[in-house]
């Protein structure tokens, strides 16, 4: 039997303000924002305001949408970290590599010969901040 979605996770508590995050995008559909442990410069999860463990959770007719949110992040996290490639990455459950269950996608600029930072490691707030401005002013 599949988990139950725990509305106390830690993305719950950052849709229903409890939580603050350094905001890049906000509708009816999604958020995105900056990750506190960035393995890139730009590093931004999406999260959908539907309570979803994981993909296969989502409702069919939530998904399409929030999708669209995912790629208009992308493009934009791309275009203001003037980023040659992107990774994106969606993990399920813990034998997935899922650590906070609400679904998200991390989206992580890349550039040639420039390996991903190691996981684990806070970011700098003032490095959040600034990176989230030039996202928001790419969309």
């Amino acid at each position: 039997m599949p988990a139950a979605y725990d509305p106390q996770n830690i993305f719950a508590k950052i849709l229903r303000g409890e939580m603050p995050c350094c905001k890049v995008y906000e509708d009816d559909v999604a958020l995105a924002f900056m990750d506190i442990m960035p393995r890139a410069e730009g590093h931004t999860l999406v999260i959908p305001r539907t309570p979803a463990r994981g993909l296969l959770d989502m409702p069919e007719d939530a998904l399409g949408p929030y999708m669209l949110r995912v790629r208009k992040v992308a493009a934009a996290v791309k275009k203001a970290m003037q980023a040659d490639g992107l990774t994106i990455q969606q993990f399920n459950e813990s034998a997935g590599g899922q650590v906070v269950f609400h679904l998200h996608f991390h989206i992580q600029p890349r550039w040639e010969g420039v390996a991903l930072k190691p996981p684990g490691a806070m970011g700098d707030k003032a490095a959040l901040e600034a990176n989230a401005a030039k996202i928001r002013a790419a969309i």
